[in-house]
């Protein structure tokens, strides 16, 4: 029987593994490049997330879109990720990042929920993320609107992929943010009602859709109160697909055919019949 002790590694220990992590990734690379090969590049969503302090609480927005470099990947990717029941937490950068980030602040999260006997505070969730991203020193491209409802009442921070954080009522990220922030900028008002500040985040989120290349098709809103969260997935859908107006449809003869041979194929037909398993 063997007995294995894992410790939490020391700050030297855990420099030298990024330090040689880093190293051998390079040489990596310059191996795969003499071979004619390039290294698998991660995938990145052009985003736009938003998020809005109202009267009751704050509403979280996105788009979901997912591309690969020039490529859509995903039309309907989910970037509203669940954080505890009264925190939620939008991501931009790569999706892959963002995904596990959330799930392990998420875990973490519900550890420390049961041990104390009450919901997290959205303080606590945003300075686990804080010192996650800032430990790796950007090199997780999770870029993050994180925003939730506690015994203190509704918060609102920004998180950005180095560890810096922003407090304020309104907040933007992703390759749409600007196009996003011009319409907080113009119509942003304290106070809110919820139908209004669901409009104008609905708004802000579809002037980075039709601004943005890298952001499109449907809008998901989450509206976090006291006690309650709806999360509206898809809440509009702003690139729809249009009518097409024109037939591609051509008479026979409109292209003149050269030579025309015709091949009898000798096949043997089979019926197949499927049969769908109970899964009940």
């Amino acid at each position: 029987e063997v007995l294995l002790i894992v410790r939490q590694p020391t700050p030297i220990i855990h420099l030298f593994l990024t330090m040689f992590l880093v190293f051998r990734n390079a040489v990596l690379e310059t191996e795969v490049t003499k071979v004619g090969c390039r290294m698998p590049a991660a995938r990145k969503t052009g985003t736009t997330i938003v998020g809005v302090v109202f009267k009751d609480g704050l509403v979280l927005g996105a788009d979901t879109r997912a591309t690969e470099g020039m490529i859509v990947a995903d039309k309907n990717c989910s970037k509203i990720h669940y954080i505890s029941p009264n925190i939620y937490c939008c991501g931009a950068g790569t999706a892959a990042d963002t995904e596990m980030t959330t799930q392990i602040i998420s875990s973490n999260l519900e550890l420390h929920s049961l041990s104390t006997g009450r919901l997290p505070r959205v303080a606590t969730a945003n300075r686990m993320l804080k010192q996650m991203l800032f430990r790796y020193q950007g090199h997780i491209g999770a870029a993050l609107v994180l925003g939730g409802m506690d015994c203190n009442g509704p918060h609102l921070y920004s998180i950005y992929p180095h560890g810096s954080t922003d407090k304020l009522p309104y907040v933007t990220m992703g390759s749409g943010s600007l196009a996003a922030m011009a319409v907080f900028e113009d119509r942003y008002k304290q106070d809110m009602e919820e139908e209004d500040a669901k409009r104008l985040v609905r708004d802000a989120i579809a002037a980075g859709i039709f601004n943005d290349l890298g952001s499109g098709s449907n809008i998901d809103l989450c509206v976090i109160t006291k006690g309650r969260v709806d999360y509206l997935r898809p809440h509009d859908m702003a690139n729809k697909k249009g009518v097409r107006t024109g037939s591609y449809k051509y008479k026979r003869g409109t292209t003149g055919v050269l030579t025309k041979t015709v091949t009898k194929l000798d096949l043997e037909v089979v019926e197949e019949t499927i049969q769908t398993m109970d899964t009940s």
